[in-house]
């Protein structure tokens, strides 16, 4: 099972370093937030658009995270329900640690401002919060 996370790419970059990922949210960390906002893939869209509309993409990264490979780090994965929303998303709780990154991938945004999401296919990526 795993998970999307949007990175600024030179966070990744100094993850990668430090053999863990710290970012939680657009201009925020895990210390300050407490936990990693991730998605699945059909959330990914509107986390996009909600947080990145005026953000250029390619300052950005999409990590795609295996959720077995966090906890087994100490970093459990919890499927919230934030107060903007009526579905679960999974919030990591610790750092994500580089090992659980299986693939770092692109976004773009069109010359007309539409964003082409990445290419998700054989990446195991969850489609949808899992049912309760």
């Amino acid at each position: 099972m795993r998970v999307l996370h949007v990175a600024e790419a030179d966070l990744w970059m100094r993850a990668l370093e430090a053999g863990g990922y710290r970012g939680s949210t657009r201009g925020l960390d895990l210390a300050q937030v407490g936990f990693v906002h991730a998605s699945t893939a059909r959330q990914l869209p509107a986390v996009v658009a909600g947080l990145y509309a005026d953000a250029s993409l390619e300052d950005q990264v999409v990590l795609v995270i295996d959720v077995p490979t966090c906890e087994s780090s100490g970093s459990p994965v919890r499927w919230e329900v934030p107060e903007d929303s009526a579905q679960p998303f999974p919030h990591i709780y610790g750092p994500v640690p580089v090992s659980a990154v299986v693939a770092v991938l692109r976004m773009r945004r069109g010359a007309d401002g539409r964003v082409t999401m990445p290419v998700l296919d054989g990446l195991d990526v969850l489609e949808a919060p899992p049912a309760r």
